[in-house]
């Protein structure tokens, strides 16, 4: 990920690309629960462990969580996934939470990977960035929390 021509977060190999919207009623709690639940979620498989050269038992789930792995994440805040397009053809950010709320929230995101000793790189709040990745399957699925 580049900012004005500089790159301010990357990793190699296997991993997590996650952007994360926060709207109004979003909360820390929220935050910490939706970095744990993507952290553990099972969407790679044996074939991701032996590229990453972790070793797995034959009776190992064939599915495993990036967690499973130690896979590093790349976090990119997103405010436009709260996009509203139901009326005309300009969409608005009203759902949105603005900078002030929505930027502790997607740092508590962060720390939550962190605390739990994850390689986490970042992109730069607010920032025009410039996202280059290989989305492998392609996979690419919405989650969500309740609080």
């Amino acid at each position: 990920m580049r900012v004005a021509g500089a790159v301010v977060g990357e990793f190699t190999g296997p991993g997590l690309v996650v952007l994360v919207g926060v709207t109004h009623t979003d909360t820390v709690l929220a935050a910490v629960g939706l970095a744990n639940k993507i952290y553990d979620m099972r969407l790679f498989s044996r074939e991701h462990a032996t590229a990453v050269g972790v070793e797995l038992s034959d009776d190992a789930s064939r599915e495993l969580s990036a967690a499973d792995l130690k896979l590093p994440v790349l976090v990119i805040s997103q405010f436009t996934l709260y996009a509203e397009t139901k009326k005309g053809r300009r969409p608005t950010w009203d759902q949105a939470a603005p900078g002030p709320v929505a930027e502790p929230l997607v740092g508590a995101f962060v720390q939550a990977l962190r605390d739990r000793g994850v390689e986490v790189a970042t992109g730069q709040f607010g920032a025009d960035m410039q996202v280059s990745l290989v989305n492998d399957g392609p996979v690419t699925i919405t989650v969500e929390v309740d609080g």
